[in-house]
């Protein structure tokens, strides 16, 4: 198994894992800015709009970008690339194993976690007197719209935010209304992972089962609790597209068995952006639009 494709399932993984858990602000007490409990109970509260923000989640850091405050982000961490402006901003690491010190020395008036980042480490950083907000990684779409409210609060950009929530529902809208539901849909492979270390694809529970949903196909581990399947599932299952990370094409299309799968066989294997389908981001409705077109 290649080091990328353990992160990725790694990733999977801990978001299969994710509880949901937003709250609403307190009531009874002097109004802030800011006053949020998020996942883990932890009540934050800001007393003015953060000018400097580091953020540990792909996600969050495009929805801040989305929201026209990128310049506000001093740390991101090693998994956020996009925007392209994040080439040159500083990396403070991964998700996991955080080095609290170097989130300290960037003085931020708040850290911007994904739920994936362990309670523990929440908790460390908030000993050494940050300001953390849990935001939780979504496994549905509309996750996505209430992640977006929420950090539009914590930025002052309401109006923004309800504007590219609105966005987001007339695009899937649109979507939507082009699906032909007088014919049975297509079924569709997503290949999260493939090889000698066996092969894996998106569960019924999962954001990308939705993206495919949504774009109007039907997704063959719809049925499925798991991620991972037999290769006797996934000839069984013949789907009629099969959709891969664009750097994995190449080696996918050449590799026994999956040579002999239908849709390889007949050219409908396609690449797609990893960005645009591996996380819940703005960008799942890239996705859905692109999908939606190759099943037409």
């Amino acid at each position: 198994m290649n080091k990328s494709f353990a992160v990725r399932l790694l990733f999977f993984l801990l978001l299969s894992l994710t509880i949901s858990c937003l709250s609403p602000s307190q009531q009874g007490e002097k109004a802030s800015f800011f006053d949020y409990t998020d996942c883990y109970g932890n009540r934050v509260k800001l007393d003015s709009v953060p000018a400097r923000i580091i953020s540990l989640s792909p996600a969050i850091t495009e929805m801040v970008f989305m929201l026209d405050d990128g310049n506000k982000l001093v740390g991101i961490s090693d998994f956020c690339h996009y925007p392209e402006a994040t080439d040159t901003m500083h990396r403070v690491g991964g998700m996991q194993n955080i080095n609290v010190e170097s989130l300290v020395a960037l003085n931020p008036d708040v850290v911007l976690i994904g739920s994936i980042v362990t309670k523990q480490d929440m908790e460390k950083m908030e000993r050494a007197g940050l300001k953390v907000v849990v935001i939780r990684e979504e496994t549905k779409l509309e996750g996505l719209c209430d992640a977006l409210s929420v950090i539009g609060q914590l930025l002052d950009k309401n109006e923004l935010a309800d504007e590219q929530i609105q966005k987001i529902h007339n695009q899937l809208d649109s979507v939507k209304s082009h699906i032909d539901t007088t014919l049975a849909p297509k079924k569709v492979y997503y290949v999260v992972g493939f090889g000698e270390q066996g092969d894996f694809t998106a569960p019924q529970n999962s954001h990308i089962h939705e993206i495919i949903t949504a774009a109007g196909g039907e997704n063959i581990g719809k049925d499925l609790t798991s991620w991972s399947v037999s290769r006797e599932y996934l000839f069984e299952a013949d789907p009629d597209i099969i959709l891969i990370r664009k750097e994995d094409l190449e080696m996918y299309g050449k590799t026994k068995p999956y040579t002999s799968l239908r849709a390889v066989r007949e050219g409908h294997l396609y690449p797609i952006e990893s960005g645009w389908i591996d996380i819940v981001s703005p960008r799942n409705i890239l996705a859905i639009q692109y999908i939606n077109n190759l099943l037409k």
